[in-house]
């Protein structure tokens, strides 16, 4: 009765209004008992397979056991190799060569390290690729970063013929240039003495990566302008646009860059031994080859193991960047 008198007492405005908030709260409370299915990639019209489909047993499971396989392929494949080069690097020679799929039959042998990296003197070289990979990286980022920057956002009066100039050496084969390119570092103009055996004459020429310069560009193409033209109205000039505003904006593009240009100086074998002739001041990319013959296959395993270690880390550190730059998606406007 309580109720019933409520409601007859009650003007009708402010029972449409209690009715409207009851049923929202309904609404509200099933929506919260109601779990929502979880998303699924073949959710969409356009996947090869509809929601029926999706919805039955026997095609979910063969699909699901479908990107299993795949799945453990794709690591056999990926992985597999690497794996495999670091149980040999700890494996006694006799094993690799009678059993090379058992796994340390006759235990493990970690004196192949230690003999890789001391009596090889794998440090040593090392060393050496470390410094050709951070000089390397260092030119080609500066190179890049600044005439990406002038071309795209500077945007001189002869940046469009420099930039098809930049695109055209994109199609001249690397193979072509190693003549000139010697020649040239036998004996650079101005400097009047030749840089061989300097790691200058690996440096310098990794800075001329016109892929870089487009990647760059490209990328600095898509960062919004407002940003600029707001600095330069607070007096920002060209450095400090570039220093202040553009490079935090490019830590992506970077990122990838960087990764680009340190796997590629890592690996790099034909320039090093061409102007780098004194074995003491060579990479580990061409000493290996050079000592495979007079070194145990156990130790020669260990070395290639441990000059894989800096790549893998590189990359494992700085994915998020690689993979966040990979589709040249920098800046959001805001």
């Amino acid at each position: 009765m309580t109720g019933y008198h409520w409601r007859t007492v009650t003007s009708p405005a402010t029972s449409g209004e209690s009715g409207f908030a009851a049923a929202t709260a309904r609404l509200s409370a099933s929506l919260r008992r109601v779990r929502p299915r979880r998303a699924s990639a073949f959710d969409s019209a356009r996947g090869y397979l509809s929601d029926q489909d999706w919805r039955r047993p026997s095609v979910s499971l063969t699909v699901r056991a479908l990107h299993l396989i795949l799945f453990v392929l794709l690591v056999i494949v990926g992985v597999g190799p690497m794996l495999l080069l670091a149980k040999y690097a700890i494996t006694p020679t006799q094993d690799i060569i009678r059993t090379p799929l058992a796994v340390f039959p006759n235990g493990i042998r970690w004196s192949n390290l230690v003999e890789a990296w001391n009596d090889v003197q794998i440090s040593k070289y090392f060393l050496n690729t470390i410094w050709l990979a951070a000089g390397s990286w260092f030119v080609q980022l500066l190179v890049a970063t600044t005439g990406g920057y002038v071309l795209s956002v500077l945007r001189p009066a002869w940046g469009k013929v420099v930039n098809a100039l930049v695109i055209t050496t994109l199609f001249v084969p690397s193979v072509v240039l190693l003549v000139p390119l010697y020649l040239t570092i036998l004996n650079p103009p101005l400097l009047g003495t030749s840089l061989i055996n300097n790691f200058f004459a690996v440096w310098l020429p990794a800075g001329a990566s016109a892929f870089n310069v487009v990647l760059m560009k490209r990328f600095f193409d898509n960062l919004p302008r407002e940003v600029f033209e707001a600095a330069q109205i607070d007096g920002a000039g060209p450095f400090r646009l570039f220093w202040s505003v553009v490079l935090p904006m490019s830590k992506p593009i970077i990122g990838v860059v960087s990764v680009f240009a340190s796997i590629a100086s890592w690996k790099d074998f034909l320039w090093p031994m061409l102007v780098l002739k004194d074995p003491s001041l060579q990479p580990l990319s061409v000493r290996l080859p050079a000592i495979q013959a007079q070194t145990d296959l156990g130790v020669f395993l260990a070395s290639l193991a441990i000059s894989t270690v800096i790549p893998v880390v590189f990359f494992l550190i700085f994915q998020r960047l690689f993979l966040s730059g990979a589709g040249l998606g920098g800046a959001v406007k805001g």
